[in-house]
């Protein structure tokens, strides 16, 4: 069994490949744009698990980077089994203040990529008849916020993009999952560390460790989508309906817990 994960060089990727190979065993495709760092842990869980590790650095956000990585697979006779779309980016900027290369940076690795990933290795799982895919989507696919526009937008689209294709991908034996999860205590966000470690204590933020074994449970079943915690189910209908006036009234002191 080959898992492909993207981002796996550190934060909720690292989790999952982590997870994949001590938990089920599965040889590892570990792909990131952070190639010492990948070529290091693709040597640690190698070593620790006993499973094969490939490191392969490739920028997910280029227009064509999906059938690069589609056609190393077909080339190097790699049978995909699992595929995790984790490899992505965040910022809290106005747009207007945004740069374009940034923009564009985040609609490629969040819309176009795994879109094309799906499209590509679901092709080839859809023929076999198994095979499972997981996408990472957010809470923050449900808010309308500023800020955040670009981030919870490109969310919004995996998330509805993978539950229709749970309909199309489900008769044919293959799997797709999208998982929404709430904070994750990583570095993605920018959060200072003790408002990390608070955020943990409240239990607004859970550990990826915790978010990935509950994603991999919902995917090996499976399962549409899943949300990890509680509070979050209670946390979306509010979010779902924030008014303008807390919205205006968050946006205004939210930056000063970014680093």
């Amino acid at each position: 069994m080959l898992a492909l994960v993207t981002g796996a060089s550190s934060g909720i990727g690292l989790q999952y490949a982590t997870a994949l190979a001590r938990d089920y065993h599965a040889d590892l495709l570990l792909v990131s744009n952070q190639e010492k760092e990948q070529i290091e842990v693709a040597k640690h869980l190698a070593e620790q698990y006993q499973v094969k590790t490939i490191p392969l650095y490739r920028d997910l956000s280029k227009q064509d980077a999906a059938e690069e990585l589609h056609q190393y697979c077909v080339e190097n006779n790699l049978q995909v089994d699992i595929l995790i779309n984790n490899a992505g980016v965040f910022f809290f900027n106005p747009l207007v203040e945004t740069s374009m290369k940034r923009f564009e940076l985040m609609l490629m690795l969040h819309v176009v990529t795994v879109a094309k990933m799906c499209r590509l290795f679901g092709e080839d799982m859809c023929k076999r008849g198994n095979g499972y895919i997981l996408n990472m989507s957010s809470m923050s696919a449900w808010m309308a916020y500023p800020g955040i526009q670009t981030y919870n937008s490109t969310k919004a689209f995996i998330y509805n993009f993978s539950k229709s294709l749970w309909y199309e991908f489900y008769p044919k034996g293959v799997g797709i999952t999208v998982m929404t999860p709430g904070a994750v205590d990583t570095a993605l966000f920018g959060l200072a560390p003790k408002y990390r470690k608070l955020a943990v204590n409240l239990t607004v933020s859970i550990p990826p460790e915790k978010l990935v074994k509950k994603a991999l449970k919902r995917m090996f079943k499976k399962k549409k989508q899943g949300m990890p915690g509680f509070l979050n189910h209670l946390a979306t209908p509010i979010l779902k309906h924030t008014p303008d006036w807390l919205v205006f009234l968050t946006y205004k002191w939210v930056g000063q817990f970014q680093k």
